[in-house]
């Protein structure tokens, strides 16, 4: 008997608003660490990974994701020892039809046609033996040729989530998000589950549902394909053509008119699945003391109950808060209720709106070649700690408005400064005028660390002109 070819897709897009002020839309929720070890997005690739067994031929997995984020993807996989088939990478947002697409047409490539096992990079799973097993069910479904969507077990009567209403192991109908009454109905009644947003499918059969029932999409998204370019395992769809692409979701766009039509099946998961989709989702899954209270960080918490305290860079005291949520970062502190935790995203729309870099970086910002910290910043000069990689350097670039003084704390710094190089080890300096060409890099086997002063009328990132880019920045 031959094995079954399957394509895992993981759709790791999502900005994660709603988990501000530790998720930006710079370093979104699926890269953090907010469950076990590793990053969310981590746990999905490895999740993914124990599929394979006689029966099924499981193929490494294709990330679809956001241009910005593309050495997040790498860097995060290569950690955890995983080598993806591509990684694509949209110009824009255009929700989960789309980003679908693109990895149907990458399977389709060479005349294959693999089951497609599709799921977000930001969700939970604490029994991995369950979550495997009912995808290795829902794998034999689309191999028969059906759409397959993953329902959960409701364990609550939740007014978070889409439902599914199923007649055994056919999708009755697609439900939008209830109120609580009608929630609670649904949970006593029984026959409905969570949306999880898991798609199984063979990669033509999701093509030929597209062109059914939204074949704009399924046209302009094949337009886009046709205009990609590749470089290694980025692929990227045509900007201009991929831009013109009608934003709509996977349920929007098919699954929600299949029931009656096609043949669209449900497996059921119960393995303990959470979407982690607010602060209150995080404090559900964490581990609590006896009065509920969960931390994580350097936090005390006294005379409070039910209550969540993430610390990252300071102590975080807390004294007789219930059902209340307290995050803190280094540049900004959220606390709220955590009944309300949903509206943490009103806030990021503000921070938006005001175009304040809260909302989009943290203060320690990840780069392809390391990372730099912002630890002061007055109106004519700005201080960073910098972290290079072995073997990794910055653009060769100048600034038109700032010069930078460099301090080797440790390592190996490899300088170009005008027309020298220069060779730089610890407690060594060198000075950057305003307009000179520079590039550094780290030709070691250790991280270099450097502390950069800035001073100028202008520290903006923007200042910066590129003319080499290991990274294909411009």
């Amino acid at each position: 008997m031959n094995s079954i070819k399957v394509q895992p897709v993981i759709m790791a897009g999502g900005s994660g608003t709603r988990l501000w002020p530790l998720s930006r839309a710079g370093f979104p929720k699926q890269f953090l660490v907010l469950s076990g070890n590793t990053s969310l997005f981590q746990q999905a690739a490895a999740r993914l990974q124990g599929l394979s067994d006689a029966q099924l031929d499981v193929a490494a997995p294709v990330v679809v994701g956001n241009e910005e984020h593309r050495f997040l993807v790498l860097d995060q996989l290569r950690e955890v020892k995983i080598e993806p088939e591509a990684v694509l990478l949209e110009p824009v947002g255009r929700n989960t039809a789309p980003a679908l697409t693109l990895a149907a047409l990458q399977a389709l490539e060479g005349g294959g046609d693999p089951v497609l096992v599709v799921t977000s990079a930001d969700q939970t799973v604490t029994d991995t033996a369950a979550f495997t097993q009912a995808l290795r069910n829902a794998v034999a479904m689309a191999a028969e040729g059906a759409l397959t969507v993953l329902g959960i077990t409701p364990d609550r009567p939740e007014t978070g989530y889409g439902y599914i209403r199923a007649d055994g192991a056919r999708v009755a109908e697609f439900v939008e998000k209830p109120d609580l009454a009608t929630a609670e109905k649904y949970l006593a009644c029984g026959g409905y589950y969570w949306n999880a947003g898991m798609f199984v499918m063979k990669a033509s059969v999701w093509m030929a549902a597209l062109e059914r029932f939204r074949p704009d999409i399924a046209a302009s998204c094949r337009t886009a394909w046709t205009a990609r370019r590749s470089d290694a395992k980025f692929i990227r769809p045509g900007k201009a053509e991929f831009s013109a692409v009608p934003s709509e979701s996977v349920d929007y766009a098919v699954m929600e008119k299949c029931p009656g039509v096609l043949d669209i099946r449900m497996q059921a998961l119960d393995a303990g699945w959470n979407d982690l989709g607010a602060w209150d989702a995080v404090w559900q899954v964490a581990e609590k003391d006896a009065a509920g209270n969960a931390s994580v960080g350097d936090a005390i918490v006294t005379d409070s109950r039910n209550t969540l305290v993430h610390a990252t860079s300071r102590l975080v005291g807390v004294v007789g808060l219930d059902d209340v949520v307290v995050v803190e970062t280094p540049d900004a502190v959220l606390v709220a209720s955590r009944e309300k935790s949903q509206d943490v995203k009103t806030i990021v729309n503000r921070l938006g709106r005001e175009q304040r870099g809260e909302q989009v970086l943290h203060r320690k910002v990840h780069r392809p070649w390391g990372w730099y910290d912002s630890i002061d910043s007055g109106p004519r000069h700005q201080v960073k700690r910098i972290m290079v990689k072995p073997g990794a350097s910055l653009s060769l670039q100048m600034h038109h408005h700032r010069a930078e003084h460099w301090i080797v704390v440790s390592g190996t710094a490899e300088v170009t400064n005008g027309d020298k190089v220069i060779m730089l080890t610890e407690n060594q300096s060198t000075y950057i005028p305003l307009g000179q060409t520079h590039r550094l890099a780290n030709p070691g086997k250790l991280p270099l660390e450097i502390i950069e002063v800035q001073s100028g009328s202008y520290l903006g990132e923007d200042d910066i002109v590129r003319f080499e880019d290991t990274y294909g920045r411009t």
